[in-house]
């Protein structure tokens, strides 16, 4: 792979990398931004100043395959070798799953993992590219370590890499760069082991062969080569059940967020057609998912729910959930699921990282957002796939359709009547005066009306970890009314043009109400009293949202 001659060099910089702070989901920008010389290779000798155990320790390489995939893990790997990391462990072509990077950081006791991905933006040169580090209990770094980071990247004059001749050709196999190993795995099956030992594949097989027709999209993204290994060679479906399959270096063309809008083939299959009895799909880097079954869309904040109260239909949870957790902008569903099992059920802000104090310290068993993403304790992260297999156990296991499982959950539990609407791309200064002027007017808001009902209490959505006590501000703002309604409003981090801008509702109905309503008729006072009271369209100068889910 690499040449076996090589030096090792210190690169002046001509100036600091200043740079915005790193989030828990990395650091995301253009493409363009990624190519400029030195840009990469600043924020990556940051993570090697920051990251602890970096001499001698073991770190885990991949990504999704977007373009520029394989020239970062080349420099990745030259870095680690110039910092003297012990062993790189890669993947085929470069390319890594989230989840399974997390799994593989567990499994082989490394410092952390550096993971080449923006997620659900698109991809292609004129698209996105993220790095995102995850520490060595496999999920997003701390807020702690990505100050660090922060700090070395504003003051760096200098980076060490070692210079030589690399071909680009991922293939498994062991190779020597300097004194360092550069270990190239398969990748995949390792995670599909560990799915083995989560769920019951001959019962979903038998299930899926017996005229139960199932269609997986992985949006030319990072979860192509998991799905055909998985629901072909080990669950017996039928070639075409994985739909864009190949992982392009700008997907295609598509836009890799599975939701209504970015994967509306795969939602038009199920929703107007009835060749296939189930549908999902999951984002660029394999974390998030979507799940729909014949005429019938599973809300994300819905899925969480019903996992939770289905969980012993799952081998792998078979001595029961030790708490659930849901981050603040998903619905409660979950939490009256919670209250049946008698478990705990923790709110938390959006991020990943929250879930993982609480899954590393044994709280919960399950966790999710309303972002298309939910997951357990077999790794520290939201898991596309493992999700799309907990809803086939369930419905290999009931003999239902989702549709009847859907009704079946809303019977016994009431129904959350729930959706997002995303406002993409605003103008950042636009954005922000919108947030700032609803946060100023939340103490007057109590006791007004709002959808029809009272304002029980609005405020700014604040969180004290119960297991490292660190208090985290200012999470979104919260209309709350009496009838346990609500009205959330939220400024996004992810996207890398404008602001994106979400506005969440909710509506609980009782199981012997109305549960068949469209959910943006049920939501309706809502919807029309936020966009008045925030001025929405108003001030975006957008009459619709750009996503509704």
């Amino acid at each position: 792979m690499f040449s076996t001659e090589f030096s090792q060099l210190v690169v002046k910089l001509n100036q600091p990398f200043t740079d915005q702070k790193p989030g828990t989901s990395g650091l995301r920008k253009s493409t363009l931004k990624f190519e400029e010389p030195n840009y990469l290779e600043s924020f990556i000798e940051s993570i090697f100043r920051a990251l602890p155990g970096v001499q001698g320790g073991v770190l885990i390489v991949g990504g999704d395959g977007r373009y520029g995939n394989k020239r970062a893990i080349d420099i990745i790997i030259r870095m680690a070798a110039a910092h003297g990391i012990q062993k790189v462990i890669t993947t085929v072509d470069g390319i890594l799953s989230t989840p399974a990077a997390s799994n593989l950081i567990r499994k082989n006791k490394a410092i952390g993992g550096i993971i080449l991905s923006a997620s659900h933006n698109p991809g292609g040169l004129e698209g996105d590219f993220g790095v995102k580090l995850n520490g060595s209990n496999g999920g997003p770094a701390s807020e702690s370590l990505t100050d660090e980071i922060y700090s070395y990247s504003k003051n760096l004059k200098e980076y060490k890499i070692i210079k030589c001749q690399s071909n680009n050709i991922y293939s498994a196999g062991q190779y020597k760069l300097a004194s360092m190993i550069v270990d190239i795995v398969d990748g995949i099956e390792d995670y599909l082991d560990l799915m083995q030992t989560i769920f019951d594949f001959d019962l979903i097989s038998s299930y899926i062969k017996n005229d139960f027709p199932i269609v997986f999209d992985a949006l030319n993204a990072v979860t192509g080569p998991y799905a055909k290994r998985l629901f072909v060679d080990h669950l017996g479906s039928t070639s075409e059940t994985v739909r864009n399959a190949i992982p392009l270096e700008d997907f295609g063309g598509l836009h890799p967020d599975p939701n209504l809008t970015y994967a509306k083939d795969l939602a038009d299959l199920l929703l107007k057609g009835n060749l296939y009895s189930f549908g999902a799909a999951c984002d660029g880097d394999g974390d998030r998912n979507m799940i729909l079954g014949r005429g019938c869309f599973v809300n994300p904040s819905d899925s969480l729910a019903i996992l939770a109260a289905n969980y012993d239909c799952v081998p792998g949870y078979s001595k029961g959930l030790s708490g659930v957790a849901r981050s603040m902008p998903t619905s409660s569903a979950v939490d009256v699921v919670a209250k049946h099992l008698g478990i705990n059920c923790f709110e938390t802000p959006t991020g990943w990282k929250f879930f993982g104090n609480l899954l590393d310290a044994n709280k919960i068993t399950l966790c999710g957002e309303e972002s298309f993403g939910t997951g357990s304790d077999h790794v520290r992260e939201k898991d596309g796939l493992w999700a799309v297999l907990f809803w086939l156990q369930i419905l290999a296991t009931k003999k239902k359709s989702v549709s009847e499982i859907l009704r079946n959950h809303w019977l016994v539990f009431g129904r959350h009547y729930y959706s997002r609407h995303d406002y993409e791309s605003i103008p950042a200064e636009v954005a922000n005066s919108l947030y700032s002027r609803l946060f100023n007017m939340l103490p007057s808001l109590k006791g007004q009306t709002f959808g029809g009902r009272s304002i029980q209490n609005a405020d700014d959505f604040s969180y004290t970890d119960p297991i490292d006590g660190s208090i985290t501000l200012k999470q979104g703002l919260r209309i709350l009314l009496d009838d346990g309604s609500r009205a959330l409003v939220r400024l996004s981090g992810t996207g890398t043009k404008g602001a994106t801008l979400r506005v969440y509702f909710e509506k609980f109905v009782k199981s012997n109400g109305d549960i068949t309503q469209d959910p943006q008729l049920a939501l309706k006072p809502l919807i029309k009293d936020i966009d008045y009271l925030a001025e929405i369209s108003k001030r975006t100068r957008m009459s619709t949202p750009s996503v509704i889910t």
